[in-house]
């Protein structure tokens, strides 16, 4: 069966998400839609590049993500279906697709422009239902991406320039919140290799995060590690350093959000 994923700043308490489910169901009733995420914070490229690429790798092959975070809709800006990794993805070209482009293995870049598989007629504001709905629903039934459209080059693509932690001459790694989650946990660009390299030792004993006015020694192994309404750092699901609380609530604890500097040091021995 068929997979198409969505991702989008919609919300669910209007109807577009369900309308774009009508248009693919109406093409390809067979298809199977999962719903990764309508809460990308509106217009938020950063969070919807940062999700795309870390909740794709756990779909089956010729997966279609379906990517519809769109405030250029409407204008000049292009529609870009792609083949990477033996997934498919389709998505306004804005950078969204900045990880999974700069991932390589991109065997296939179409720029989406056959009316033909269009909706008519198309709407200016709505094209996640006039364009993007229709594309994903022929997309998973098979149809080759050169069927949408021109070839185009990875160069030609919008990028978004997406923060990475670095390892500092004093021999500190500096990240940054790039994520909030629901339970209020602060998920950073810092993953479990870097501090693998600031420190050798897999527990990561010997380091200290600091975030605000906060400073946490060691990362836990679970939430359990300290008391209720204590703040705790930890390797997240994302394979990424989080901040949390057990039982509570990191962004409001730390008075912090997505942006917020983080950085990671070694507990110096007195």
């Amino acid at each position: 069966m068929p997979v198409i994923t969505l991702f989008t700043d919609f919300g669910l308490s209007d109807p577009y998400v369900g309308m774009m489910k009508g248009v693919i169901l109406s093409i390809t009733p067979h298809v199977s839609i999962v719903d990764v995420s309508h809460y990308i914070d509106p217009q938020d490229l950063c969070a919807a590049a940062y999700l795309l690429d870390a909740a794709y790798p756990y779909f089956p092959q010729k997966t279609v993500h379906m990517v519809v975070v769109d405030p250029g809709v409407g204008s000049s800006r292009k529609i870009i279906a792609a083949e990477a990794g033996g997934h498919y993805f389709l998505a306004p070209d804005n950078g969204v697709l900045t990880k999974i482009i700069d991932g390589g293995d991109v065997r296939t870049l179409v720029r989406v422009e056959n009316p033909e598989y269009f909706r008519q007629p198309v709407s200016r504001t709505f094209h996640g239902r006039d364009i993007f709905a229709p594309v994903a629903a022929h997309m998973a039934s098979g149809k080759p991406l050169d069927g949408f459209g021109p070839r185009v080059c990875p160069v030609e693509l919008s990028r978004l320039e997406l923060s990475a932690a670095r390892l500092t001459e004093a021999g500190e790694l500096l990240g940054e919140v790039i994520a909030v989650d629901r339970f209020g946990n602060l998920i950073t660009n810092i993953d479990q290799q870097k501090l693998l390299e600031l420190d050798a030792s897999e527990e990561g004993g010997n380091l200290c995060v600091h975030i605000g006015e906060h400073r946490i020694n060691g990362l836990s192994a679970s939430y359990q590690d300290v008391s209720a309404g204590g703040l705790l750092s930890i390797i997240g699901s994302r394979g990424c350093l989080e901040i949390s609380v057990n039982s509570g609530d990191a962004r409001a604890y730390c008075e912090a959000d997505k942006g917020a500097p983080v950085r990671v040091a070694r507990i110096r021995e007195r």
